[in-house]
């Protein structure tokens, strides 16, 4: 274990590393339940999601472990997977075998990106106030999900002038604060503060325990109910509907069947690489470099290099193999996770410490039968606090520039506005290029930017047309 992981290289031992391990895994677990409850709104089934999250993370985590020798976890990432449910499939009208398919391909071009110069353009075309808006906005959209949960009413949307709506005018909704007489607003509420307290304690596990804890809390309420709960033979049994459902006819021929939703695919496949690849990158970057996992030599080689010729450029490669295999299993984009920054404060220094986060991941599947059984109260106050902490990264934002301010403002907080994330990239990239030709700095724009930019006001048109 020593000569494979070299531990001592890196300043580490087996029971730091085992510890660090199990840290992460009840830092991140909270996924195992938010993930099937989120997808399963479209219709796919949760007990085949709820696997597939978890043989995703298995073996995306081992090949980084593995392959990369880092102390990095993967599983399906938060924010893709509202972005997969609500705006691919609820917003742009694509089956949940469609948005695999797409997922899929979003896996094999990050790893072209990966193995090609092509990652380097990518990397210096998008402007770093940019990259750090979509991170927060990201965040914000995840929040505002769980506080407009059809299944929790806690905001809802009215009219403020019933008059119009009886004269036979039509009323604008507006979002409104529910009146708290529901039992499921209640538990919500109960959750969130029990997911705040417990984490600005900084207590491990602590969006885990406010899951299982708001689901006791939930039976006496009557919302927590295991009468419709997926024993684990019938969650396998799921995963066979799941399981490369992208390759049937309603995968792959069903997405390019349609010529003139060509371009909205591949809009939709480039919002999914760049959300990918861009949150991978900066928890790479902003774990690994003050803690020596990633040198100032790797992240040089992730720009320059191409092929295998860094620690990082083997981590992303990973990352990238877990995206496309979690679409073949059933589950949106896998990718690294931020909390494994928790096990990286446990010590944890290499991939023996992914290792053990797999170990726990597989043994996970012996809760199938109680996953099910949590309602969506007591899983939308953990995606506020997810989503706040993901908001973070807007703190890295220049907003007394106010040529930075205006792009990193409409990508962050248009995507919770247009309940759509790649709106919120599409509206930062366009006010970039805007402000940057007005400030007589057009220079200063990257040529793929000018492209992608380009690109979005054509999606734009063609949904304006489609629409007619």
């Amino acid at each position: 274990m020593e000569k494979f992981f070299h531990l001592k290289e890196n300043g580490t031992n087996v029971p730091t590393e085992i510890t660090a391990g199990l840290t992460t895994f009840f830092a991140m677990s909270y996924i195992i339940i938010v993930n099937p409850m989120i997808l399963s709104q479209t219709h796919m089934p949760p007990g085949g999601v709820f696997l597939a999250t978890i043989i995703a993370a298995i073996i995306g985590t081992l090949v980084m472990g593995l392959f990369a020798n880092v102390p990095y976890a993967q599983a399906a990432g938060m924010g893709l997977n509202a972005f997969f449910t609500y705006t691919v499939c609820f917003g742009l009208h694509f089956t949940w075998q469609q948005a695999l398919s797409m997922v899929f391909l979003c896996g094999l071009i990050n790893i072209i990106i990966t193995v090609t110069k092509i990652r380097k353009m990518i990397i210096r075309a998008i402007p770093t106030s940019l990259q750090h808006a979509i991170g927060g906005g990201i965040g914000l959209f995840v929040a505002y999900v769980g506080m407009v949960n059809e299944n929790v009413g806690f905001v809802t949307f009215a009219s403020k002038n019933p008059a119009l709506s009886a004269k036979g005018k039509p009323a604008p909704a507006v979002p409104v604060l529910s009146v708290m007489n529901n039992p499921a607003i209640w538990l919500f509420l109960i959750g969130l503060v029990l997911a705040i307290v417990l984490t600005v304690l900084k207590v491990r596990a602590s969006l885990l325990i406010t899951i299982i804890v708001t689901s006791l809390i939930g039976i006496p309420m009557g919302l927590t109910n295991m009468s419709n709960s997926n024993s684990i033979v019938e969650s396998f049994n799921q995963l066979s509907t799941t399981f490369c459902a992208i390759f049937t006819d309603k995968g792959f021929p069903s997405l390019f069947s349609n010529p003139a939703r060509i371009p909205l695919v591949l809009i939709t496949i480039f919002a999914f690489s760049m959300s990918d690849t861009f949150d991978t990158l900066g928890t790479f970057i902003g774990t690994g470099r003050r803690t020596g996992i990633f040198s100032e030599a790797d992240e040089r080689a992730l720009e320059n290099g191409s092929g295998f010729s860094s620690k990082m450029d083997r981590a992303l490669f990973a990352d990238s193999i877990a995206t496309s295999v979690g679409a073949i299993f059933g589950t949106s984009n896998t990718t690294t996770y931020v909390e494994s920054a928790a096990g990286i404060g446990a010590g944890g220094r290499t991939g023996l410490t992914s290792v053990v986060v797999s170990i726990c991941f597989a043994l996970s599947i012996l809760f199938a039968p109680v996953v099910s059984a949590v309602p969506a109260a007591a899983t939308a106050g953990v995606l506020v606090v997810v989503g706040c902490m993901m908001a973070s990264s807007l703190k890295e934002i220049a907003w007394d520039d106010i040529t930075e301010a205006i792009p990193a403002f409409f990508a962050s907080v248009f995507m919770a506005f247009s309940y759509n994330i790649s709106y919120g990239i599409a509206a930062g990239f366009i006010m970039y290029c805007l402000v940057k030709v007005f400030t007589k700095r057009a220079k200063e724009v990257h040529p793929m930017l000018w492209v992608v930019s380009a690109l979005f006001i054509l999606n734009f048109v063609a949904l304006a047309v489609l629409e007619k």
